[in-house]
């Protein structure tokens, strides 16, 4: 099966507009899965992470029900059917 990215709405113009996207590819790791992401959609990359390979600040991404923000984001296993969901932070003044 599928893994799914659940695109946050702010994030979707970068994504061809979509809400979700499937890999259809049988990744290992969150990483192998954002790679496969960031082919299909290149732009997502520079709103996700550095150029470095670390998270932006401002995001926060989930595995399944787990913020992984604050771990080896790119290191934890996913399985068949596994749910990824960015999420860039809000903040108000």
């Amino acid at each position: 099966m599928p893994v799914i990215f659940h695109i946050a709405a702010a994030l979707r113009p970068f994504a061809g507009g979509r809400e979700q996207i499937a890999i259809g590819c049988d990744p290992a790791t969150a990483g192998d899965a954002f790679e496969a992401l960031w082919a299909v959609y290149p732009a997502l990359r520079d709103r996700v992470a550095t150029e470095e390979g670390d998270l932006l600040e401002h995001v926060n991404l989930f595995l399944g029900q787990d913020n992984v923000r604050y771990t080896d984001w790119l290191a934890p296993p996913v399985g068949p059917d596994a749910q990824l969901s960015i999420f860039p932070a809000i903040s108000g003044g």
